[in-house]
């Protein structure tokens, strides 16, 4: 039986109005007629002359058959176990809200060389833009509990590394499992973004966002950035861009494409040259696209019906084998 924790649990009748089948007996055994039986009689040559001698009319009859008190008290048990099981006990536990995921998150993570410059620290501890990314994306994923997360990876091509799912203990596993350079050297920032809408094609669920992170800019050789974002624009795609790079350096971002394709979305721009800046921007996003979830009423029940039926055939099987008992010791008292 599921453990629901019976303390918080209460009793239930599915269907009550079974109980008025009650009286069904009572009405059945005094207003129909009795069942009667016929049996054999012994028939003989001086039948007129007998009935003449002893003066008795004789009538045609039929035998009635009788029940005990322990036959009737027996029936009645069987029958009130199949309309106990029939009104449907139950236990029912206090309603419970089932979390529905109401939005889908897609990571759109740069993985170019530039990302494996070891210019972060983290924790007093020097990393590169790509492990400071993972370690710090983890603990944003974390905190998404009611979102559908995915992971797009690009770098010269983009390529799916996680789809969408619940499960963000995968995504985290997954992020953390790769490696700059899995996906060539430059930076394809339109074909990543073109690449991210078509892995919300399947996706039924109607908020879709994008956070496209990246410390370069576009290589220019495929999909303009500007044009992918006017696409996401149109499917209701919002876009969230993350510029990690420094933006006065020989590898800068591009921030005012990375601002565009943000705002035309309906998105944001954040600049993250740091640990600290990078958490400000997570919990910045946070307050943007704050845990959204639908939720729907659940009952937690255990249904009992089964022990009074349970009971009732066991009570008729007893009751076969005590009358099968009882005839076959009157034919022996009477043989």
């Amino acid at each position: 039986m599921p453990n629901f924790g019976y303390e918080n649990m209460h009793f239930e009748w599915t269907y009550p109005w079974v109980f008025t089948f009650v009286i069904i007996v009572p009405l059945v055994y005094w207003i129909l007629p009795p069942m009667r039986k016929k049996t054999a009689a012994l028939v003989f040559p001086s039948f007129s002359r007998a009935v003449q001698v002893s003066g008795i009319n004789p009538r045609k009859k039929s035998k009635v058959s009788k029940k005990s008190v322990f036959q009737w008290f027996i029936l009645f048990l069987i029958y009130i176990g199949i309309l106990v099981g029939a009104a449907g006990p139950k236990l029912v536990g206090q309603p419970e809200k089932k979390i529905k995921t109401a939005r889908s998150f897609l990571i759109t993570a740069d993985m170019s060389f530039s990302m494996d410059n070891k210019d972060w620290v983290v924790e007093k501890q020097r990393l590169t833009r790509w492990h400071a990314v993972q370690k710090l994306m983890t603990e944003f994923i974390k905190g998404r509990k009611s979102d559908r997360m995915g992971l797009v990876l690009f770098a010269t091509h983009p390529y799916l590394q996680a789809p969408l799912t619940e499960d963000l203990h995968s995504v985290m596993f997954m992020l953390n499992d790769a490696e700059v350079g899995m996906a060539g050297q430059m930076t394809g920032i339109g074909d990543a973004i073109g690449y991210s809408m078509k892995v919300f094609e399947q996706d039924t669920t109607k908020e879709k966002v994008i956070l496209l992170l990246t410390d370069g800019v576009d290589s220019g050789r495929g999909t303009n950035p500007l044009d992918a974002a006017a696409v996401a624009k149109n499917d209701s795609i919002k876009i969230y861009t993350l510029g990690i790079g420094d933006p006065t350096g020989r590898d800068k971002i591009d921030e005012k494409t990375m601002t565009y394709i943000a705002e035309s979305t309906g998105g944001q721009y954040f600049r993250a040259m740091d640990e600290k800046e990078l958490k400000k921007a997570y919990k910045a996003l946070d307050d943007l696209e704050p845990i959204k979830y639908e939720t729907s009423t659940l009952k937690p029940e255990v249904l009992l019906y089964f022990y009074p039926i349970a009971v009732s055939i066991v009570l008729s099987f007893l009751l076969i084998f005590y009358l099968n008992v009882v005839s076959l010791l009157k034919s022996k008292t009477n043989g």
